[in-house]
């Protein structure tokens, strides 16, 4: 429950940062976030209550749902041309992937060698470190949006939109259903011990982190939709390969793919979602990063609430292959966004000229 309420608060929070970002601009809701991020880390250094704790994680979803929304909104708003724009949303879906990496192995040996508070006195340093480099170079103050912003129902009810966020949320949700049930099942099937159950989820990390890299530019060239179709069946073959191992050997592969193709999607959906308000509504990001931003978050809160339930009644490996054929059924839907109709085909009445 205490990890789920990050998630839970984020879904909540995010519509009202969306339009926030329309009237008072981005950088005073990407600082907030990260005031916000250092206070909660404060509070995880020196709690000791499961009420203290739970606090501080649902601040971490106030903050988040600050720092995703704005930072997205301010590259999308920075780099107008789509080609800059995949770039620059790669390297900073990189950046969380780089955080996910770092963080469980920095975490471990500062709780086991230093102590249960240092690994979140260090965060708050880097934190803190953080604001005060987005006080010098972005200089906070409010910015009001010239064009007028599409109001969130619009974009809600834009089936392009819609299908651009469904895909983040169907490759990430297998990933959010093993970092539960995985270690449960490797220790079942494996007798598999607590460092090798924390390993597992590495090549996860390390190729997410090259795969939005690679497709931030290529997914421009190639066609973002393609990318992630690709990425979509190869997430489901991933899922359908992994209880098939025997030994935590035969799991490098399958996570890695996994990590891989979720990079593939994530790093061309963003960056697509940008593009689909530019063409068919007006160019403010704000609410179009919040939709983004809850279908990742819906992702990572469906995935650990039924997982549990899900392995206890069908089974680990029906399961994954209940998701795998989900993202499989879900992925020629992508050839709709090919060539997505802009707002001037909107407006035409299809009966003109019969």
């Amino acid at each position: 429950m205490m990890f789920a309420s990050k998630a839970f608060v984020q879904l909540l929070a995010n519509p009202f940062v969306g339009p926030l970002t329309h009237k008072i601009g981005y950088s005073i809701p990407m600082l907030a976030g990260f005031v916000i991020m250092f206070i909660s880390t404060i509070i995880f250094a020196f709690g000791r209550t499961y009420a203290v704790l739970f606090t501080a994680r649902a601040l971490q979803g106030i903050g988040s749902s600050c720092s995703s929304v704005a930072g997205m909104g301010m590259l999308a708003e920075r780099y107008p041309d789509d080609k800059e724009r995949g770039n620059a949303m790669g390297i900073a879906l990189g950046g969380l992937a780089l955080g996910v990496l770092i963080g469980p192995p920095f975490g471990g040996f500062m709780y086991e060698f230093v102590g249960k508070s240092a690994p979140f006195l260090v965060l708050s340093a880097l934190a803190l470190i953080d604001g005060l480099l987005q006080m010098l170079l972005l200089q906070p103050g409010i910015v009001k949006q010239e064009s007028e912003s599409p109001s969130l129902k619009a974009l809600i009810t834009d089936p392009y939109i819609l299908l651009a966020a469904g895909a983040i949320t169907f490759a990430n949700t297998g990933i959010a259903m093993l970092e539960p049930s995985l270690p449960i099942w490797m220790m079942d099937t494996m007798g598999a011990s607590r460092w090798k159950q924390g390993v597992t989820f590495l090549p996860a990390s390390i190729s997410y982190l090259i795969g939005t890299n690679v497709f931030g530019p290529l997914g421009h060239y190639m066609g973002r939709w393609l990318a992630t179709l690709l990425g979509l069946i190869i997430i489901g073959i991933c899922l359908m390969c992994i209880p098939l191992a025997s030994n935590i050997n035969h799991l490098i592969i399958p996570n890695a793919g996994l990590g891989f193709a979720i990079g593939m999607v994530d790093s061309s959906m963003m960056p697509q979602l940008g593009y689909l308000v530019d063409i068919r509504h007006s160019a403010v990001y704000g609410s179009v990063y919040a939709i983004g931003d809850v279908a990742f978050c819906l992702g990572y809160a469906i995935g650990p609430a039924l997982s549990g339930t899900l392995v206890n009644t069908i089974g680990f490996e029906w399961m994954l292959t209940c998701i795998a054929l989900l993202n499989f059924i879900y992925a020629p839907l992508l050839i709709m966004l090919r060539n997505p109709p802009t707002k001037e085909e909107k407006e035409v009445d299809p009966n003109q000229g019969l």
